[in-house]
């Protein structure tokens, strides 16, 4: 066998395995701040392949036992100073109903509650169909991530009736 076929057979395999090779997940990540700026956790976002984000929570320092509401809020900043109002309102790019049982709704940034374990932990995976991280209108690249000191109504408009803002995240 020749120097020259070697090369060539070498070459066609690597460029079928590239073709067959699935395509890597994008991935971003996010740090929560307190309102007093102090670093709780973090949350990693994995877009899926048929469409939608995993996101993947981390956090610590949140009122323990408790459900606290989390969405997605529509400007990339987590500002200490403005209790995170820096974060602007829920992302919502369709212009949706707030909440899961309100008619019309729910909007991109509505994500189901969560629970704080006994020592203030919140680890948990949520799945986001109506979110990307690629570019386009729902993408929630520089958005932020929002934890909220109260549960979801799921129907209040705008926000759910979730109270303050405890923990904010900047997807990068």
């Amino acid at each position: 066998m020749s120097r020259r076929f070697s090369l060539s057979c070498a070459g066609a395999s690597l460029a079928a395995l590239l073709v067959a090779a699935p395509a890597i997940a994008q991935e971003a990540s996010a740090t929560f701040l307190s309102p007093d700026g102090t670093e709780l956790g973090t949350a990693t976002l994995s877009e899926a392949a048929e469409g939608g984000v995993l996101v993947t929570l981390d956090v610590g320092g949140l009122p323990p036992s408790a459900w606290v509401a989390f969405h997605v809020h529509e400007t990339g900043e987590c500002d200490p100073e403005t209790d995170h109002e820096s974060a602007g309102g829920h992302f919502n790019p369709d212009d949706s109903a707030h909440g899961y049982f309100a008619e019309g709704g729910p909007h991109a940034g509505d994500m189901p509650n969560q629970y704080v374990d006994g020592d203030g932990m919140l680890r948990a995976e949520v799945f986001n169909s109506y979110i990307t991280l690629a570019e386009g209108e729902t993408s929630v690249m520089g958005r932020a991530l929002m934890i909220h000191a109260d549960p979801d109504d799921y129907e209040s408009q705008p926000t759910g009736d979730a109270g303050d803002r405890i923990a904010c995240a900047v997807i990068e």
